[in-house]
């Protein structure tokens, strides 16, 4: 049984430290590998590698392979949008980046409350999509989410042309407080929508064991779990190198579900994960009550610590999610007034605060003056 790799280029190969470097020999390899071992879906985005990942898709795929042999798709980036002609010019950008006539799966990017409420419906990028649509230039209208399962269901019932929803998800984030994988996944099956997964490896962390851990794990428990699951279209992966390319090819190539052996050290395997946090020997549901200017304590400690223990904290999932959160609760952003009377405790409150304020992809203070 094969599952649908998908191939992420948010990760690619660099040659230096400058991410505009990317090393296309190698590219140009795993993207060949990837195709001839049956797998054909490529993600891309108008922002990634600071605005050359579609360039890439150009040189590395479409220049090289026939346009039906791969499926490719994009995503138009709503927070770099004020005003409705950019929707339509900075699509028209997106398909010459990538040198085709049509996406296969066009995605609003980082759809959240905020953006919602404001620039996707004043810019009407939903009835464009339609268009677009209609017009032959892309063929299945999606939402790449980054927000709670409410939001998620209100989303999805105001707009049933959505066809799927791309989640971040993982084994280590099926019960997690912010992304809440688990219940986002719920609501899109719920409304009959296909699933698109991505961080199914949180950036690399579940490719390596847990620290000062004795258990041992490789990526393919990861994928496996996703892969596994309903209504997936594809399990993205931001393969970094060939190595990788190949391994995660053989995961899923001849696909096995977990055993349920597998599944409960799953299980072990992401108590070890938290506990190698910096905040790892803390119970975290003992402050799931608590919430200071309606900022729950127990999600704010323990997305704190899921960061710390990635391998680049500065680029955690998370981190899309502290924002809107704190902006859904009309705190600015470096507002550091969580506070409760336990002093000890206020001092990782300010900690955890700080690093997730500082490191947040978005910043939607203006909104709230």
């Amino acid at each position: 049984m094969k599952k649908n790799l998908g191939f992420g280029w948010m990760r690619l190969p660099q040659l230096s430290d400058d991410p505009t470097d990317i090393d296309f020999k190698q590219v140009n390899e795993m993207v060949d590998t990837f195709l001839d071992a049956g797998f054909n879906y490529f993600d891309t985005s108008f922002v990634y590698h600071n605005g050359t990942s579609e360039n890439a898709i150009k040189k590395c795929l479409v220049e090289r392979h026939q346009r039906d042999s791969f499926v490719l798709a994009s995503k138009l980036p709503t927070f770099s949008i004020e005003k409705e002609e950019q929707v339509i010019d900075i699509f028209q950008q997106q398909l010459d980046n990538c040198g085709v006539e049509y996406f296969d799966y066009f995605l609003l990017h980082n759809v959240n409350i905020h953006h919602y409420n404001t620039v996707i419906q004043s810019c009407k990028m939903f009835e464009h999509m339609k268009e677009w649509k209609e017009q032959g230039k892309i063929k299945h209208i999606v939402i790449s989410f980054h927000d709670s399962a409410d939001v998620l269901d209100l989303i999805l019932s105001e707009h049933p042309e959505i066809e799927a929803v791309q989640i971040a998800l993982s084994y280590y984030d099926w019960n997690s407080s912010f992304i809440q994988a688990k219940a986002c996944y719920e609501v899109i099956r719920k409304h009959h929508k296909q699933v698109i997964i991505m961080e199914p490896v949180k950036g690399g962390m579940l490719a390596n064991p847990p620290k000062d851990s004795d258990l041992t794990v490789d990526a393919s428990l990861a994928l496996r779990f996703c892969g596994e699951l309903d209504g997936v279209l594809a399990v993205l992966s931001g393969m970094s190198n060939l190595t990788q390319v190949k391994q995660n090819i053989d995961c899923m190539k001849d696909f096995q579900p977990l055993l349920p052996e597998e599944k409960s050290y799953i299980e072990k395997l992401t108590v070890s994960y938290k506990q190698g946090g910096p905040l790892g020997d803390i119970d975290f549901n003992q402050y799931k009550d608590v919430k200071p200017n309606g900022i729950s304590l127990a999600s704010l400690l323990e997305t704190y610590n899921s960061c710390m223990i990635q391998p680049n904290p500065g680029f955690a999932a998370e981190l899309n999610y502290y924002s809107i959160e704190k902006a859904k609760n009309h705190l600015l952003l470096k507002d550091s007034s969580l506070e409760v009377e336990d002093e000890k405790l206020n001092q990782l409150i300010k900690e955890a605060d700080q690093f997730l304020a500082s490191h947040s992809f978005a910043n939607y203070d203006s909104k709230l003056k």
